[in-house]
């Protein structure tokens, strides 16, 4: 325990005058248990006797508690804060990254429902009791066999062979080991990618809508962010600039956040224009084990000849969102470039919890994991589509891809300004909805929202279609009363 003494008097006052400033400065936290006597008498070297003074007269003053058996506690005070954190001045940016990063919208805004009991939020995995089980003794497990070393930047091998095997099963991507690079998911995927490849100012292309967490990866990075149409082929490759961009980032399996898949002569065209161009292709396959209706078409990386396309993958989506755990499939030019810039970002992964994975994929528990989720979000899907069909019709839109983890409905009768009206006011009665306004440059013409169904139950989300269109029924009978009052819903209305 670092303890600064003044040197002023008796060394009991000076150890209490110590002690009091360190809880007074918060070094020292509430409900902290203090070192024994004999311990700190030892560490500052001083009697036993003087210490246990020092202790009766922090008690005497309220500073400290004593609980028989267990040793002396510090109290929890009404103190204020250190100087600097009430510092109200905020200081100019001190790095073009960070003034960069201050200008990013708000990173927060797809949690901004956190606590209410029908929250519809998108990009959260299915939660499966079975699951933690699982993951709690494969964590065991792994924590007992696996070498206290640390690990190789580029990633566990034997999780690297599963991804490998896992990828050739599921996507039609043959990848070798050596190309696989473990991440701390999808976004870490994303900065590696802008520190390897990108100078300041370098352009760099992105579906319209697209992920706003990959928007503000590249433009805190410094990129010219160019947005490009999708419609329902994907990416329209016929608007691509004439001026090569350095990086094309695609949805390809499941266009985020509107839905479709990218057709094969799309993906053919943007192979071709990437490799005469020798730009670089980002495909981020977050989602793509969850295809409802038909076999999905192979990941773009597949019919990559050119060694072009940088594949980006998650087990963020497909196990929990607490596990930071992606990879990357990389061009060999890339390769070492990445795994340079992985080691320089945080040196490697967890080895503990890559072993744990590893073992969890070549078990099978891993499969049966993604059989039992693909059928479950397939009924939740269903249970939320009829819902909305039977509570809103005609008057929204479904954009349904048939796939995934969430649907995109549109409320072309609708203004923006109503849009979040109806937000505001299906949160005040517990229903969490999320605009799809974040995820355009531009925004769209009509209002929309982005609704993900992996975290509700059956009945949950039954009652989550009723509640919308209950919600939507007071915005049409305010829209009734006063054009004026459409522009927003009264806080006690219904």
């Amino acid at each position: 325990m670092f303890l600064e003494l003044d040197g002023n008097g008796p060394a009991y006052a000076q150890l209490t005058r110590a002690l009091k400033a360190s809880i007074l400065s918060g070094r020292l936290q509430a409900n902290t248990r203090l070192p024994s006597t004999r311990a700190l008498a030892l560490e500052v070297a001083m009697s036993r006797i003087t210490v246990l003074t020092a202790y009766e007269q922090l008690r005497a003053e309220g500073f400290v508690y004593s609980r028989v058996g267990a040793g002396s506690y510090v109290n929890r005070l009404q103190t204020s804060p250190p100087l600097h954190l009430l510092q109200s001045e905020p200081i100019a940016a001190p790095s073009r990254y960070a003034k960069r990063a201050r200008a990013q919208r708000d990173p927060l805004i797809a949690r901004r429902h956190r606590g209410l009991r029908l929250d519809l939020q998108y990009g959260e995995p299915m939660t499966q009791p079975a699951l933690s089980t699982s993951w709690a003794r494969e964590l065991a497990h792994a924590a007992a066999y696996t070498p206290l070393q640390r690990g190789d930047p580029q990633g566990l091998l034997a999780l690297r062979e599963q991804i490998c095997r896992h990828l050739a099963l599921h996507r039609g991507v043959e990848a070798h080991p050596s190309q696989v690079l473990i991440t701390n998911g999808s976004q870490q995927a994303y900065a590696l990618t802008a520190r390897v490849l990108l100078n300041e100012g370098d352009t760099t292309v992105l579906e319209e809508p697209h992920y706003f967490g990959m928007w503000q990866s590249f433009a805190a990075h410094g990129a010219s962010l160019l947005p490009v149409r999708t419609d329902r082929e994907g990416l329209v490759c016929s608007e691509l600039p004439l001026q090569t961009p350095r990086l094309i980032c695609v949805t390809p399996s499941h266009q985020f956040p509107s839905g479709p898949v990218m057709s094969l002569s799309r993906r053919v065209e943007l192979l071709r224009y990437a490799e005469a161009r020798r730009s670089w292709i980002l495909e981020d396959d977050y989602d793509s084990e969850f295809c409802f209706e038909s076999q999905p078409l192979a990941a773009l990386r597949s019919l990559d000849d050119g060694d072009r396309v940088i594949y980006v993958g998650t087990f963020s989506k497909t196990l929990f969102g607490s596990l930071r755990m992606g990879y990357m499939v990389l061009p060999a030019a890339l390769r070492q470039d990445f795994i340079n810039a992985k080691y320089l970002a945080d040196v490697c992964n967890s080895v503990i919890e890559q072993a744990a994975l590893a073992h969890f994929m070549e078990s099978g528990g891993f499969e049966r994991h993604l059989r039992h989720m693909a059928k479950t979000l397939k009924e939740r899907r269903e249970v939320l589509l009829d819902g909305l069909r039977c509570h809103a019709g005609a008057r929204i839109q479904i954009a349904d891809s048939h796939a995934g983890m969430h649907v995109v409905i549109w409320l072309r009768e609708y203004s923006h300004a109503q849009l979040e009206a109806l937000i505001d006011y299906a949160h005040e009665r517990g229903l969490g909805l999320y605009p799809i306004g974040p995820h355009y440059h531009a925004r769209p013409t009509a209002p929309g929202l982005v609704l993900g169904y992996g975290g509700l139950s059956s009945m949950e989300l039954q009652e989550a279609a009723q509640l919308f269109g209950a919600c939507l029924d007071a915005i049409d009978a305010q829209m009734i009363r006063s054009p004026v009052e459409s522009l927003s819903l009264r806080r006690h209305s219904g």
